[in-house]
């Protein structure tokens, strides 16, 4: 199929040999369990059990709250044994209200729903249904429940559902081996999200160092007429939705949009495989592949793991590390996040565990910007990193705004290129969360004087009504005979 550019980009080394040609393995259950009630973007889940209750694999220990949250289910079978707020069990590092679970090794599966055994037969809502309470996220990092974006055939005209299989992040191949060994349940999985979402056409990206995920997608998709395998160039960042968009389908999207505004949504590979599971067999989200990789590991694997593993006791299954390890990462090495501990639990959103070296980390020191303009010209959004990062440093953030900060896609093309070592993203990441938290004190502010406002208002009204009355009673008693009706 035609492809079309896409603006700037890099070519970083993809180190993806390292776990590339590893199957993909299942780690044993571990005796402890740690289940983060946020593992999704939006409102965190609330729990349906207490401390002391024995579950089963698959019970639903936390429902999904409001229309943007996800269900939390018990990975394996075993007891509650704490439900507490703690601050190491979440990769972001911040204090998160935590489900410990210890298992009982039994392994003993609870009741499911009915598995839906025509999926095209049944309505758009029945499958958005099964996949909200099978806690399905997007699995390519984003973790947005994935039920709310198999509604947006409800507010738009939807032509293509893309699957998301560039995996261009260094290191990582949890998506490659999926693609290689469950190609069947992906084409599957995608076939039921475009008949959830209405969308006539399919289109599975892959970028062309993938070779055997391509044709393993290829003859899984011979038989239907509407999905497309495409192989995508190599260039980072492929994988963001707006770039793959463009790429497919030449359609950009507007700033402050989304890609169902051009007609096309984008679901992650791993996301199709999971919702397969869930439809097919009523399986909740309870497992997932992650890479385990870098020099300072082992053995490097992709492991099938379940959700709530300690990162820790991943790492020892996968080997140990070196005594050369320099920095742990959940995520590749562009996007991802360094870990506050080894005690962190994989959540659903974990794609990789890096553990890189020294040599791998490249650490330098920052130096003054030298003004040559490389991040202006590799950066995929076509924005100006050098401008928006003066703005942000002298505390500038309308201007930052203003010039498209809040558009950048944090892929660290910039950082990456930079001669002078800044780290242009750490500031653009820290520009938008101050101005979402602005924004958020602003309309908590505003809140407040509309509730003032309208608290005075009641005031003086009530206080109106008491000197209308005072007059009234006033008047009466000055003229007792004013208003009688004569007999």
């Amino acid at each position: 199929m035609k492809l079309f550019p896409i603006m700037g980009g890099i070519h970083p080394d993809y180190r993806k040999e390292l776990a590339s040609e590893k199957a993909i393995v299942p780690m044993p259950i571990p005796a402890t369990l740690y289940l983060p009630l946020q593992q999704h973007m939006g409102a965190p889940g609330i729990t349906t059990v207490e401390p002391g209750t024995e579950v089963k694999k698959g019970q639903v220990l936390a429902r999904g709250q409001g229309l943007v949250s996800a269900p939390v289910h018990a990975p394996t079978s075993g007891r509650i044994a704490a439900i507490t707020e703690m601050m190491a069990p979440h990769p972001s590092g911040l204090p998160t209200m935590t489900i410990i679970l210890d298992s009982d090794g039994k392994d003993e599966w609870g009741d499911l729903p009915a598995a839906i055994a025509d999926p095209f037969a049944a309505s758009a809502q029945e499958i958005r249904d099964r996949v909200a309470v099978s806690g399905i996220v997007g699995l390519g990092g984003a973790t947005f429940p994935s039920a709310v974006k198999l509604g947006l055939g409800n507010q738009h005209k939807l032509e293509i559902l893309v699957l998301n299989g560039a995996e261009c992040e260094p290191y990582l191949c949890c998506d490659d081996r999926v693609m290689r060994e469950h190609a069947d349940e992906v084409v599957d999985g995608a076939r039921i999200m475009a008949h959830a979402l209405g969308a006539p056409q399919i289109i599975i990206a892959v970028e062309d160092n993938k070779p055997q995920a391509i044709t393993a997608l290829t003859q899984a998709a011979s038989a239907f007429t509407n999905v497309t395998v495409a192989s995508v160039p190599v260039q980072y960042p492929m994988g963001a939705e707006r770039h793959l968009t463009q790429a497919l389908t030449g359609r950009e999207t507007p700033a402050r949009k989304l890609t169902a505004d051009v007609g096309v949504v984008v679901h992650n590979v791993a996301t199709a495989r999971a919702v397969h599971q869930a439809v097919r067999f009523g399986r909740p989200l309870l497992s997932r592949v992650v890479t385990v990789s870098g020099g300072a590991v082992a053995e490097p694997k992709n492991v099938e793991v379940l959700l709530g593993t300690r990162v820790a006791e991943l790492l020892a299954f996968c080997g140990g590390l070196s005594k050369d390890s320099r920095r742990i990462i959940s995520g590749g090495p562009m996007m991802g996040q360094p870990l506050p501990s080894l005690d962190v639990p994989v959540v659903k959103g974990t794609s990789g565990i890096l553990a890189l070296t020294k040599a791998e980390t490249k650490e330098n020191a920052t130096q003054p910007c030298i003004r040559c303009g490389s991040c202006v010209s590799y950066c995929p959004c076509g924005l100006v990193p050098v401008e928006m990062a003066a703005f942000i440093r002298s505390e500038k953030l309308e201007e930052a705004a203003k010039i498209g900060v809040q558009d950048c896609v944090s892929c660290g093309s910039c950082s990456y290129i930079c001669p002078s070592h800044i780290p242009l993203v750490h500031y653009f990441n820290y520009a938008k969360g101050r101005i979402a938290a602005l924004d958020r004190e602003r309309r908590k502010a505003d809140q407040t004087k509309a509730l003032v406002s309208a608290h005075n208002a009641r005031l003086e009204r009530a206080a109106q009504a008491k000197r209308e009355a005072a007059a009234r009673a006033k008047a009466q008693s000055e003229n007792p005979d004013a208003g009688r009706v004569n007999a």
